[in-house]
């Protein structure tokens, strides 16, 4: 049973989610409960039933669409809303109202966020609609196969491209930096940067820049000081480019958004 049921279901690719699926009575074989020593014979029905789950409530926020179909979306997340999480004013809460749902046999029940970020972070989400479609995109972040470009602004002058290697948490990460942009604001140097994470981890970015000594304009949690200029502004980090392979089409997909007023203001 366990073999087979895995290779027939897009939702449930491991055997443990789908031993997980048999013990809350959720597939049956000719309309019957299956259990895990099932044995599946020729001709036989299989279903798989949907979950019931509570609701969410939606979140009445409009962002702009930058591509939707059946299986995936992406979107421009404004600054000052946190990806998910257990608030209410969410990206994900406010996806359901930006968003078709899915018509396919495995649609989720609201679209989802494929990967996360920062609240203070503005730019390009990669949404999933479907079951296998959140599966491959998450596997395809864990395979490092999709490859995010940001941009940021930093106090000081760094005068050539370089990769940092840096471990966060002990764990590996690097982070590929070019220099697009260096001016002065009130005698003060500053540099536009774009910005390559090639390892994922939480605020690498902010901390591998930080730790050079060159932090992100309006980082208030790795800044340990603040120019006067931008006294009371958000966070200089923007996700401005995106590339991957549609999981499902296997198209290869590139989208990117130009620089916030914000940015072009400065220059």
């Amino acid at each position: 049973m366990q073999e087979y049921a895995i290779t027939i279901f897009n939702s449930i690719s491991t055997r443990s989610g789908l031993k997980k699926a048999i013990k809350k009575g959720l597939i049956l074989i000719d309309g019957q409960p299956a259990s895990t020593a099932t044995w599946i014979r020729e001709g036989q029905k299989i279903d798989l039933l949907q979950p019931e789950k509570p609701s969410k409530p939606v979140f009445t926020l409009k962002i702009e669409v930058l591509f939707e179909d059946s299986e995936i979306a992406v979107v421009h997340k404004p600054a000052g809303y946190p990806t998910s999480g257990n608030y209410f004013r969410t990206i994900e809460n406010c996806l359901p109202y930006n968003l078709k749902k899915s018509e396919a046999a495995d649609a989720l029940l609201q679209p989802l966020p494929a990967h996360r970020l920062d609240s203070p972070t503005s730019g390009i989400l990669l949404c999933a609609k479907t079951n296998k479609a959140l599966i491959k995109l998450q596997l395809a972040f864990a395979q490092k196969s999709i490859l995010k470009t940001y941009n940021c602004l930093v106090q000081g002058k760094i005068e050539e491209s370089l990769v940092i290697n840096s471990p966060i948490e002990e764990k590996p990460a690097t982070t590929r930096i070019e220099i697009e942009k260096i001016f002065k604001i009130k005698e003060e140097p500053f540099t536009l940067l774009k910005v390559v994470p090639l390892t994922g981890r939480t605020h690498q970015i902010r901390i591998h820049l930080a730790e050079m000594g060159y932090p992100i304009v309006g980082d208030h949690l790795y800044g340990d000081k603040i120019n006067q200029y931008f006294h009371g502004k958000n966070l200089f980090l923007f996700a401005s480019e995106i590339e991957f392979e549609h999981p499902v089409s296997r198209e290869n997909m590139h989208f990117s958004l130009r620089l916030p007023k914000r940015f072009r203001r400065l220059f």
